[in-house]
């Protein structure tokens, strides 16, 4: 039997069983190793050397930044403050929504974690103003899609090592395409309100002076100038400021809100000890995968038959795209990278395309699948918090999908949009 085949079929039969990405990788790989004689050994070494690598040290910083800053109560602080500027358009608790869930995805870098410091505060203001409950709990899914997209990624660090891009460049990117993906999703949220007759206006800040909410904040709003601030302004690396987001956090945990005590601090490395783990055990056995799949000839083959598209820019992207997207309602981004980033870098090099630029589409996609079901993280996330079932969620959260699609065909196809419209 063909090792290519037997691999792929391998891994998609486990899928279809419900084990654990992780484990699926890992099996499949581990299985035609040995049936091809590839060398056992190879799995220890490479399971090493697929994490061993510097700029993925960042990965349990950022997870730990997030998870800290959540606990010290900035989130809380920061959805007051845009409740308060925002708050008294018609559509300003939608809005604020999506405003957060921007600001947030520069903190945490994650989907999930984004829905999991935001959800319980933002769903309940929005179901009192009156939206659906669904419709809250779909739109803070939504908006927390712009976290693996807008820096400082958990995504996008993956992406720039397996890509050899650097990890700086990539964030720099993410920045004007997470602020597009985030107004088009602002939009629909605005157009589904007016349209439904949801939501009042209602002066959030009332009680408290906008001036004094800025202040509560203020720590917060640093939190991003001073990640990537630093990164860009060549005072440290984005993995050292990832670990100066978790010293901030703790510092204004312990000091400014004085929010947290030391009693907190095992909870919060055990929490962010198992998010970690679980995303370095994908990382690893997604890289003995991959190796699977170059020493069998898999990659070579797909490869080949993707450049046949060479003579079509546009079909290329668009079948990328549509393969991105598939994949993304599916398995999460990691996985994603490390099966297809093999294949697809040369077809890349052949085409000319800017790795970087293509690192943000794929990105994108995968922020996609984070509210696409089946396999919708956010949206599970966002129900196990709103008390909802699933169903509900996913029949607000089209208009979401569609926005996000949008934003994403404008995003792929700028390169060869850009000399029709400029001439040049």
């Amino acid at each position: 039997m063909d090792l290519g085949i037997l691999l792929i079929a391998c891994f998609v039969t486990l899928l279809l069983l419900r084990v654990p990405v992780a484990g699926a990788l890992g099996a499949s790989a581990v299985l035609v190793i040995a049936m091809g004689g590839l060398g056992l050994q190879v799995v220890s070494f490479n399971f090493q050397a697929g994490i061993a690598k510097f700029p993925l040290l960042a990965i349990p910083f950022f997870i730990l930044a997030g998870t800290v800053m959540d606990r010290a109560g900035i989130a809380e602080r920061i959805v007051r403050l845009l409740l308060a500027a925002v708050g008294g358009w018609r559509a300003g608790a939608a809005v604020a929504t999506v405003l957060a869930g921007m600001f947030w995805g520069a903190v945490s870098g994650s989907g999930p974690a984004t829905v999991a410091a935001l959800g319980g505060i933002l769903i309940p203001m929005m179901v009192r103003q009156g939206y659906a409950p669904g419709f809250a709990a779909g739109l803070v899914a939504a908006s927390a899609e712009l976290s693996i997209v807008i820096p400082p990624s958990i995504a996008l660090i993956v992406y720039a090592t397996l890509a050899t891009t650097s990890v700086a460049q990539q964030f720099w990117a993410g920045i004007l395409p997470g602020i597009l993906m985030g107004g088009f999703l602002g939009l629909a949220a605005i157009l589904v309100v007016r349209a439904r007759g949801w939501g009042r206006a209602h002066d959030h800040g009332q009680h408290h002076p906008l001036g004094r909410l800025v202040l509560e904040a203020a720590p917060g709003l640093l939190t991003p100038i001073l990640i990537l601030g630093g990164i860009y302004g060549g005072v440290f690396t984005p993995t050292e400021a990832a670990a100066v987001g978790v010293f901030w956090g703790l510092f204004v945990g312990f000091f400014v809100y004085r929010t947290l005590r030391p009693a907190h601090l095992v909870p919060l490395l055990v929490e962010a000890g198992v998010s970690s783990a679980v995303v370095m055990a994908i990382v690893a056995w997604a890289g003995i995968f991959a190796w699977a799949a170059d020493t069998v000839g898999l990659v070579g083959r797909v490869s080949q038959s993707l450049l046949e598209w060479s003579g079509n820019p546009l079909g290329l992207m668009l079948l990328l795209n549509v393969f991105w997207l598939v994949l993304g309602m599916l398995l999460d981004a990691v996985s994603i990278y490390y099966l297809t980033l093999p294949i697809l870098l040369p077809v890349l090099a052949h085409m000319g395309w800017d790795p970087v630029w293509m690192g943000i589409v794929m990105t994108v996609n995968m922020a996609i699948g984070q509210i696409t079901p089946p396999v919708a993280v956010n949206l599970f996330v966002s129900a196990r918090i709103s008390g909802l079932p699933i169903e509900r969620i996913w029949r607000e959260i089209w208009p979401f999908v569609l926005a996000s699609v949008l934003g994403l065909v404008l995003l792929a196809y700028w390169p060869f949009l850009r000399p029709l419209l400029w001439g040049r």
